[in-house]
């Protein structure tokens, strides 16, 4: 953590310095954010916490329209959780959060560092979430970055190449049930193309998984090579429509989790009703089994979004998750009020004690069981 930290200090000075040199744009920004949250069925009802990420952009135009750019921010962050009179849980945390710098052309781009990595045609529940880890109901849309290198061409119609090699990240992400092994790195591409009215893509990644978290019998595999493979469409219809899906298998016979497959079909509209219902339908099943494509432990998600601006600076928004499995609903609904650099969110929810919706953000989930969040957010 410490050896972390000093990267992240001897980054942002090594940016400024630069900066100040610099014959184009610098940039200095940061978003601060402070939160409550009051759930009675918790054993800590009250969490309070707060947020603050600095940001420095700096940019370097080059001969011929290229451009050298980077990116530096920081994740500061702290929560508590109490009891009134009984008891009390303080955590805080300070990481990297950006750290990148990037080449780039009329057509071709290279970004090294930690970075966000992310794509596909879903909007919420989306089997491509291999590297991030955002969270539908987070206003703020955070999310840990991965630490490698992407490059990206941009054909004339349209159609782009993507190829990615990581290094250093061992935490699981997205659906992943184990980690990563460090001492090796991973690699992988994305091909999208343009049809008739919308886009196609494939997707494939590499790694080496250390799967030791999973059990006893999986306790000497720390060294499981693992392909992914990734389809996902987009159609500009009457209604926009996509599939996304993902294939994933273990070259080791780890019961289960040796192959995993998630499929989502969804479509999204906008009403004519007052200044305009925005409503995303999406249909997800996820499956994890010794053979590919058994389907016989699986796990069936419905979403439902919606989203009503009310005027200018105010919107309402409400999800609802169904798990036909447990027979259990999920309900999350926010009303945001804008200010000037204010931003103002007032959330409630009423979902089942026993929390089963996958791939969520990190750390502690607030949102099991029934309660409420205010949060305020300051950009600058």
């Amino acid at each position: 953590m410490r050896n972390i930290n000093y990267i992240v200090i001897f980054c942002i000075h090594l940016l400024i310095s630069v900066s100040i040199s610099a014959q184009d744009s610098t940039i200095f920004k940061g978003q601060a954010s402070v939160w409550m949250n009051y759930n009675g069925g918790n054993d800590l009802p009250v969490y309070a916490g707060g947020r603050y990420i600095p940001q420095v952009n700096s940019a370097f135009r080059l001969k011929n329209d290229h451009k050298i750019d980077f990116e530096a921010s920081v994740n500061l962050n702290g929560s508590v959780g109490f009891n009134p009179f009984d008891s009390l849980k303080a955590t805080g945390k300070i990481k990297p959060y950006r750290i990148w710098a990037r080449y780039s052309t009329r057509q071709f781009e290279v970004r090294a560092g930690l970075q966000k990595l992310n794509f596909g045609s879903a909007s919420l529940l989306r089997p491509l979430m291999w590297f991030d880890q955002v969270d539908p109901r987070d206003p703020l849309k955070l999310t840990d970055g991965v630490w490698g290198i992407l490059g990206r061409y941009y054909f004339l119609n349209n159609a782009n190449i993507w190829l990615w090699g990581l290094y250093g990240n061992s935490k699981p992400r997205g659906w992943e049930p184990s980690g990563t092994n460090n001492n090796y790195p991973e690699e992988g591409g994305r091909i999208q193309l343009p049809v008739p009215k919308g886009e196609v893509a494939f997707t494939y990644h590499h790694r080496i998984a250390d799967t030791r978290n999973l059990g006893g019998l999986m306790s000497g595999f720390d060294k499981v090579p693992e392909n992914k493979f990734g389809f996902d469409m987009k159609l500009d219809l009457l209604v926009g429509f996509w599939l996304e899906g993902s294939w994933t298998k273990k070259n080791k016979d780890l019961g289960i989790f040796t192959n995993q497959e998630i499929m989502n079909a969804g479509i999204d509209y906008t009403f004519g009703l007052g200044n305009g219902l925005y409503v995303i339908y999406e249909q997800l099943v996820a499956a994890n089994d010794q053979k590919p494509f058994l389907f016989q432990n699986t796990a069936s998600f419905s979403l439902l979004s919606l989203s009503y601006p009310i005027g200018i600076s105010d919107n309402i928004s409400g999800i609802v998750y169904y798990d036909w499995k447990n027979k259990d609903s999920y309900n999350f609904i926010n009303w945001q009020k804008q200010f000037k650099n204010l931003t103002l969110y007032l959330m409630g929810y009423w979902n089942p004690k026993n929390y089963n919706i996958p791939a969520q953000g990190e750390g502690q989930n607030l949102f099991a069981g029934r309660g409420v969040q205010i949060m305020l957010v300051y950009n600058h």
